[in-house]
């Protein structure tokens, strides 16, 4: 009896690890690149947690455009301001949006900042805020 149950155990494990190296060459388990995800109306996470002097990188994975603007009145003493298009200061980020539909950025591509200051940093969506599309950077010391 214990020759056929180990035949079929090193079947099972033969086979799961054949269909988990053929399914690595294929790209279906590829690691993360980013941190902070995006779908259609939400970042994913919508919250983290880094330690100060991390980059952070969002990736646009859904089918729509999106921005990542910082709440100005939220940053930190001394954080830097960011937004996607590279702008100054959320108003100019908004007028940007609004005038033009600047700031977007669009399927797969990222952006990325770098979080010096602790504290907390609210951010948004512009296109989608009303949609609820905010999200948080907490920086730890």
């Amino acid at each position: 009896m214990q020759g056929p149950r180990s035949r079929r155990e090193f079947l099972a494990v033969a086979g799961t690890t054949a269909t988990a190296g053929l399914a690595g060459c294929l790209g279906l388990f590829e690691p993360n690149d980013y941190d902070i995800g995006m779908t259609a109306v939400a970042f994913t996470p919508e919250t983290i947690t880094v330690s100060a002097g991390t980059t952070v990188v969002w990736r646009n994975t859904s089918s729509r455009g999106h921005t990542v603007t910082a709440y100005e009145g939220t940053l930190p003493e001394n954080a830097a301001f960011f937004a996607t298009g590279g702008y100054e200061t959320e108003a100019d980020a908004r007028e940007a949006w609004e005038s033009e539909g600047a700031g977007i950025i669009g399927t797969s591509e990222t952006f990325e900042h770098t979080f010096e200051i602790p504290g907390e940093y609210g951010y948004v969506c512009l296109p989608h805020e009303t949609g609820g599309m905010v999200g948080t950077i907490e920086v730890t010391e």
